[in-house]
């Protein structure tokens, strides 16, 4: 799905994506009706403008997820300012990349972000994870009693295999899926299955949720 007031790039993001071999199931111009329309269309990644004119699209994202809390949100924005990109994945986008990006790079973008993995506009992934471990380090001491448990899980949570705890690490540390099957000696397809089992068991939506869990509990040292 994708979601631009502005006709001709809405129409040329979609033209894209369709040559590309993806399904465009809706387009919209409003925040609004973006938010009515998913639930009937049921968009696996939705491609979203930050400025809407009437909601904005951080709101967008609160909507979208609260509708379809598996869907996959690509922030497309010209805005690159830091306090743009938090409040997006805060709200709950999977990545955000500027207007400039190339065609080739969206294209990458969305395929990457339709599997789960956070995709940021180079400069900006440091700058999220340093916003989740600030955000960890305030927490106070509830976080600290946390970051104790075995395996680096709370005393109520599921337990993990010492591979999935292993992939967690890694992707405390900011590491693409690529980069983790690469030092782990592991496939693509199976450093996916391991976060995605370990998304079930810990009842996270997103890799960027699982980013901030596993900062939470110190795994990114």
């Amino acid at each position: 799905m994708v979601v631009d007031d502005h006709p001709m790039w809405r129409e040329g993001v979609a033209r894209d994506l369709t040559e590309a071999g993806h399904l465009v199931v809706a387009t919209s111009g409003e925040g609004r009706q973006a938010v009515r329309v998913a639930p009937a269309a049921r968009p696996d990644l939705v491609v979203l403008d930050l400025q809407l004119p009437d909601i904005s699209g951080v709101e967008v994202i609160r909507g979208l997820r609260a509708a379809l809390p598996e869907v996959r949100v690509l922030m497309l924005s010209a805005s690159g300012e830091q306090q743009s990109v938090l409040d997006a994945v805060k709200a709950g986008a999977t990545g955000y990349l500027v207007k400039s990006a190339a065609p080739a790079e969206f294209l990458d973008a969305v395929r990457r972000t339709a599997a789960g993995e956070p995709v940021f506009t180079p400069g900006l992934a440091g700058l999220v994870l340093g916003e989740f471990r600030r955000l960890a380090a305030g927490a106070g001491g509830a976080a600290g009693d946390r970051a104790a448990a075995p395996a680096g899980r709370p005393a109520d949570a599921p337990r993990l295999t010492d591979r999935e705890t292993e992939v967690l690490r890694l992707v405390a540390k900011g590491m693409s899926y690529k980069q983790i099957a690469e030092r782990l000696g592991l496939s693509h397809r199976t450093v996916q299955n391991h976060v995605q089992n370990t998304l079930g068991k810990l009842q996270l939506h997103n890799r960027v949720e699982l980013t901030r869990y596993a900062i939470e509990r110190g795994l990114d040292a």
